[in-house]
């Protein structure tokens, strides 16, 4: 064989390997969080590794800001861009400032999908709420109006006023509060922008704002948590009950501790599963993400968008003293 010829097989030769080796590589779907250091997305980062394996060719990558804002989500966005991955899955600070961001992503041919806290539509291809966001907003009242046969005053304490799932929560909240629990009154609604040190000195801000608070309600976990450890440390167990969202494993000594009488969740693992399941359905599958389009989100069974390219994973789950010692051991 002439040293030309060789060299010719050679080349092709190398080719080859260089187009299989970059078949091959593992489909990089990235799992973006409000923020860092937050036990809901910690779980819900299980869940994704948990769908990685199952589906065999996904490396996960997990990221988020070490503040829960707008800006610091665009960073690590533009960041994934740089480094190309498949797919970015985010939950979002905002709504409508990291578009920009994510049209770009899109524009570079990554998929991008919104979970938990939504982006605007025209920022991604699909939405996956937890829960019915009507059902949520219903079930954060009903946890306090439960305990307060009587009726009563209470208070909302939120993540961020920016917020996309917590503000349809809140927003859905109010509007079934004067048909089904009119005698609840809702005095206020305040924000700890997901940061405990923030969250607390909310809390105490609404107890000495409002001597006659009887609940404070937190859908988001770290609000839940900074609340009720307010109430316990300022003796008002038994006057001010707790509730929200939370995680059974952060939130299991209040339950205990008579501080919180029941709290609520979706399974957080679940949901970070159901996130990759449907970013790999567009990015890999090609499925299309549009109105009335049935994808699966594996041992979690399928969703169906909506108009808005949106679909709910399930209904909210109560968490109480009959409950909780067995879910803390889960998340």
């Amino acid at each position: 064989m002439s040293f030309l010829r060789k060299l010719m097989v050679t080349a092709a030769f190398s080719a080859a390997m260089f187009v299989n080796a970059a078949y091959a590589e593992n489909v990089k779907i990235a799992l973006v969080v409000k923020s860092l250091g937050n036990g809901f997305f910690d779980a819900a980062n299980k869940g994704a590794e948990e769908a990685a394996k199952e589906l065999g060719d996904v490396d996960i990558i997990y990221t988020g800001p070490t503040k829960a804002t707008a800006e610091a989500q665009i960073e690590v966005v533009n960041s994934l861009i740089a480094q190309k991955v498949n797919a970015i899955a985010i939950s979002a600070n905002d709504a409508d400032a990291l578009v920009p961001a994510l049209k770009k992503a899109m524009e570079r041919g990554i998929t991008v999908i919104s979970w938990d806290s939504g982006v605007a539509p025209e920022g991604r291809q699909l939405h996956l709420n937890p829960s019915d966001t009507g059902l949520i907003g219903e079930t954060i009242i009903k946890l306090a109006a439960d305990y307060l046969p009587e009726g009563g005053d209470v208070a909302i304490l939120s993540a961020s006023s920016t917020a996309t799932n917590q503000n349809a929560w809140i927003d859905a909240a109010k509007k079934i509060l004067p048909e089904k629990f009119p005698k609840i009154n809702l005095v206020a609604t305040v924000y700890g922008d997901d940061d405990s040190a923030k969250s607390t000195d909310e809390a105490k801000g609404l107890l000495k704002s409002y001597p006659n608070l009887k609940a404070i309600i937190a859908p988001t976990t770290v609000g839940v948590v900074a609340a009720a450890q307010v109430v316990t440390d300022e003796n008002l167990i038994g006057k001010v009950n707790v509730t929200g969202l939370a995680l059974p494993s952060e939130f299991k000594k209040f339950i205990d501790n008579g501080s919180s009488q029941a709290v609520a969740l979706w399974n957080p693992i679940d949901l970070g599963y159901s996130a990759v399941y449907l970013a790999y359905d567009v990015a890999v599958k090609k499925e299309e993400a549009k109105p009335g389009a049935t994808l699966s989100i594996g041992r979690v069974g399928k969703v169906t968008l909506d108009d808005t390219n949106s679909a709910a994973m399930a209904p909210p789950f109560q968490f109480d003293k009959t409950n909780i010692e067995k879910f803390s051991k889960i998340y």
